[in-house]
C-alpha cells in the first residue's frame, strides 16, 4: 500500500510539473507546445484526475486564444483582398437583377450582351462567390445542337466535355444556342486560353451534330483571361469566409464548453 501510494504521488507530481509547463507555454502564446503538455498528461498519467481535469480546461482555452489567432489573420487577409477587389472590379461590369437574383456576375465590358447581339463566341463570367463559367453562345444559322467547344493553336488545343446546359433562345427571330462549362469541369479549356494569352488569335470549334468552325480573337482572349483573375480573388475571399464561419463557430462551442466547466 505504502509503495503504491508512493507511486501514485509521484505519478501526480510529475503530471501537475507537465501541468505548468504547459501553463507557461500558453501565456507565452506558444500554443502548439502547450498542446503537446497537455496530451501527454492525458497519455501518461490516466489516473491522476484532478490535474487531468485542469489540463482539460487549459485545453479549452488553448483552443480558444488559437481561433483567435486564427479569426485575427483571416480578417486581416479578407481586407488585403477586399481592397485587391476594390481596384479590380471596377475594370468589371456586374449584371444583377435584384429581384430575383441574390448572386450577381461580372463580365468584362468587351463582352456584355449589348455589345454582342448576333455574333458567335464563348463568354466568360465569374459570380460573386468566385464560381467562373465559360458559354459558347452560336448563332450563325441553323441548328448546330452543339454541347462541346474546341480551342486549338497551331500545335495543341483543349476541349470541353460535353455540357449538360446547353438551350436555345431567340432575338428578333434569329435562333440562338447556348451551352455552360464551368471551370473546373471545362476540359482545361480556360487553363489552354490562358496560356496562349498573347496570341493574336485562336481557332474556336462549336461541336454538335455537326461541327462550326470560327476564330476566337485577342479581345475574347483577353476577356477570359482577366475574368480570370478576377475568379481568382473571389474564390479565395469566398473561402477565408468560410474559414471566418468555421473560427466563429468553434469559438462559440469552447466559449459554451468553458462556462460550463466554470458552472461544475
Amino acid at each position: 500500500m505504502i509503495l503504491f501510494l508512493a507511486s501514485c504521488g509521484q505519478e501526480e507530481k510529475k503530471a501537475t510539473e507537465l501541468f505548468n509547463r504547459a501553463e507557461e507555454s500558453f501565456k507565452s502564446a506558444n500554443y502548439s507546445e502547450a498542446k503537446l503538455q497537455i496530451d501527454s498528461i492525458r497519455n501518461l498519467y490516466p489516473k491522476v484526475f484532478e490535474v487531468r481535469k485542469k489540463a482539460v480546461r487549459l485545453m479549452q482555452q488553448v483552443e480558444l486564444e488559437e481561433q483567435k489567432t486564427s479569426l485575427e489573420y483571416l480578417d486581416s487577409m479578407m481586407a488585403v483582398k477586399q481592397a485587391v477587389l476594390d481596384s479590380m472590379k471596377v475594370a468589371f461590369v456586374l449584371e444583377k437583377d435584384t429581384a430575383y437574383q441574390e448572386i450577381g456576375n461580372y463580365f468584362y465590358p468587351s463582352q456584355v450582351v449589348e455589345k454582342n447581339i448576333g455574333r458567335t463566341f464563348l463568354r466568360a463570367c465569374v459570380s460573386e462567390k468566385g464560381e467562373m463559367s465559360l458559354t459558347s453562345i452560336y448563332c450563325a444559322g441553323g441548328s448546330l445542337n452543339h454541347t462541346s467547344v474546341k480551342v486549338s493553336s497551331a500545335d495543341a488545343f483543349a476541349q470541353t466535355p460535353e455540357s449538360p446546359d446547353m438551350y436555345v433562345t431567340s432575338d428578333l427571330g434569329r435562333k440562338i444556342e447556348k451551352a455552360d462549362y464551368k471551370v473546373g469541369a471545362d476540359g482545361g479549356v480556360v487553363g489552354f486560353i490562358i496560356a496562349n494569352k498573347d496570341a493574336k488569335s485562336l481557332k474556336l470549334e462549336f461541336i454538335g451534330d455537326r461541327t462550326y468552325r470560327t476564330v476566337m480573337y485577342s479581345p475574347d482572349i483577353k476577356a477570359i483571361v482577366e475574368v480570370s483573375k478576377l475568379a481568382q480573388v473571389l474564390a479565395s475571399m469566398e473561402e477565408i469566409r468560410k474559414e471566418q464561419k468555421e473560427a466563429n463557430l468553434k469559438m462559440q462551442f469552447l466559449n459554451k464548453k468553458i462556462a460550463e466547466t466554470v458552472i461544475e
